[in-house]
């Protein structure tokens, strides 16, 4: 993965997670859960790191917005 850019954390209320699941469809439900209680930029795809178990995924949070309505 790419490192965290400065402004995916310039101020209070915005997070980046890194979600490691053992595979694509968990790690998208946990996006899922927290793109139910904040807004997120989702991410469209996970990645798999060599050597590693499982799947990688992040995406980012801003606290200060609500989630958007399906």
């Amino acid at each position: 993965m790419k490192p965290i850019n400065d402004a995916h954390v310039a101020r209070p209320g915005l997070a980046v997670v890194e979600i490691a699941a053992a595979d694509d469809a968990t790690a998208f439900a946990v996006q899922r859960l927290l793109a139910a209680h904040c807004a997120i930029a989702p991410a469209e795809r996970t990645t798999r790191d060599l050597g590693e178990p499982g799947v990688r995924l992040r995406c980012f949070i801003d606290l200060h917005q609500d989630a958007l309505a399906d």
